[in-house]
């Protein structure tokens, strides 16, 4: 079978962990800053997990990590 090539922006957006979860990083925290509260942009700093519905596409799309 030949080797699949891998989605240049899903891996450098998305991470496996140990048991097949999707980790990403939130949204909306690069530019705009100012009218966005301190609570909010503390908030998105932290990662969060994929959802099922969308993971098996990433997985896809990162068939080596």
């Amino acid at each position: 079978m030949p080797k699949l090539k891998t989605h240049s922006g899903a891996k450098k957006r998305f991470n496996l962990t140990k048991n097949g979860k999707v980790k990403r990083a939130h949204a909306f925290k690069s530019h705009i800053l100012n009218k966005k509260n301190t609570k909010r942009k503390r908030g998105l700093r932290h990662g969060t997990y994929a959802d099922v519905t969308n993971a098996p596409a990433v997985k896809r799309m990162i068939p080596y990590k």
